[in-house]
């Protein structure tokens, strides 16, 4: 037999490569054989697939936001204003396709929800490591909220890291601090394992970026956090909602309370100054 790589080879065309020995090169790299073999129904019911593949979507946008923040957060450390930016305006794009991603499951009722939600028994978002690993790098940090993950020893210890570690927000502190603002010296010696607090220090920096020249790099920074916070913002809402259609008021299959401790998560500032120093300026 010939060794030919393709056939458009052998006959001189434009046609596209079609001759493989084994899986295509697209799957070698994209690995779509194997995304595909991952959705397994436990039921008939015609929505679990829907519900399935959206749940896995978003999980790949998680992993997708998070990565972007944590170049934005190095780029930061390293005072590269113009790296943070990218990995910042990439990273919004990625959420507002995450947000997109709930359309399918949106608008189900009760009835299609119920036809195979006891099929998976416990299993609940809330357990998502790394939409956990999402929001300890907003700085919403708690050890508590770790725990599902305590007998899944390399999914805790990434999040032991990130505990540890200070958050995109506090690394954005930080830069702004030595780029000669006056960031308070308790709030970048604070303890960066626990959820970061409003503080009127913060505000007044804040204010001052605000307040000075519409070109100033400083305030591009400040609109693009607020428009990944917006973003944030409107992903719970959309999830509350989206629960609240589909389930009402009963628990969650994780043993929380369901759209109760939805509606707290959704009240929780993201970059809380950012937002009140609009009411200053």
């Amino acid at each position: 037999m010939t060794d030919t790589t393709s056939l458009s080879h052998e006959t001189g065309t434009d046609d596209p490569l079609t001759d493989f020995r084994g899986r295509t090169p697209y799957d070698d790299y994209v690995h779509a054989s194997v995304l595909s073999s991952l959705q397994r129904p436990l039921t008939d019911a015609p929505h679990e697939m829907a519900f399935l593949v959206t749940t896995q979507v978003m999980e790949l946008w998680f992993t997708l936001v998070v990565h972007e923040w944590r170049i934005a957060r190095e780029a930061l450390v390293k005072d590269d204003h113009e790296c943070a930016m990218d990995a910042l305006r990439r990273s919004l794009g990625a959420h507002l396709a995450l947000n997109d991603s709930l359309r399918p499951i949106a608008r189900m009722t009760p009835a299609q929800f119920n036809e195979f939600r006891a099929a998976f028994g416990a299993a609940s978002g809330f357990q998502s490591a790394k939409y956990r690993q999402l929001e300890f790098l907003l700085g919403d940090k708690s050890r508590s909220l770790m725990n599902p993950q305590r007998a899944d020893p390399g999914a805790y210890a990434e999040l032991e890291e990130l505990l540890h570690q200070p958050s995109l927000y506090d690394e954005t502190l930080a830069y702004l601090h030595r780029r000669g603002l006056p960031v308070p010296e308790h709030v970048l010696e604070r303890d960066v394992s626990a959820a970061y607090e409003a503080d009127p220090g913060v505000e007044e920096v804040w204010r001052r970026v605000y307040a000075g020249p519409q070109n100033d790099p400083l305030l591009a920074l400040g609109e693009t956090l607020t428009d990944i916070a917006e973003a944030v913002m409107r992903w719970r809402g959309d999830h509350l909602l989206a629960t609240r259609r589909a389930m009402g008021a009963k628990t969650g299959s994780g043993g929380s309370s369901g759209v109760h401790w939805l509606e707290q998560r959704a009240t929780r500032p993201v970059f809380p100054e950012i937002w009140t120093v609009r009411g200053l300026v």
